[in-house]
Parts: C-alpha cells; sequence; structure tokens
C-alpha cells in the first residue's frame, strides 16, 4: 500500500513542479514518493537501480543519504557519464 502510495507521490510531484517552477514545490513530493516506493517495493527499487544503472547522472546528482534512506547502501563512486 505504501508503494501505491509512492507511486501516487510521484505522478502528483511532475504537475506540481510544472505549475510553480520557482518554487521548489514538487521536489519534496516527488523524494517522499522515490522514498516510500524504494523502502516498500521490490519491483519500485529494482526499477529505480535500472534507471540508475542506466543512466549514471541520475545516481550522481542524488545526495548520499537519500541512497542510503531508499536502497541502504552508499553512492557508487566510480560512475562514468558519457556525453550524451
Amino acid at each position: 500500500m505504501l508503494a501505491v502510495v509512492g507511486l501516487v507521490h510521484i505522478a502528483v510531484a511532475i504537475p506540481v513542479g510544472m505549475a510553480t517552477p520557482f518554487l521548489p514545490i514538487g521536489l519534496p513530493i516527488a523524494i517522499i514518493g522515490v522514498i516510500l516506493l524504494g523502502r516498500n517495493s521490490v519491483w519500485g527499487r529494482r526499477w529505480m537501480e535500472g534507471i540508475m544503472t542506466r543512466h549514471p547522472r541520475v545516481e550522481r546528482f542524488a545526495p548520499n543519504w537519500l541512497m542510503r534512506l531508499v536502497f541502504g547502501r552508499d553512492k557508487r563512486e566510480n560512475l562514468k557519464v558519457t556525453p550524451d
């Protein structure tokens, strides 16, 4: 149930972020959704790990405290970022 609430938070954060471009209101909503999804769903955690493997910039910009909170591990140090 909490994983579904996390998905709803992530889905709601996108239009809220677009509606308030100068105030970062959508960012905390998305962070809460990612935490709920990553901590309460195996498939959600696998999906997010796959996104970070395919797009290493996503993990590079994520803070270390968020990585520990969601995935239970620190950030990978040697990420190769190739130009798109």
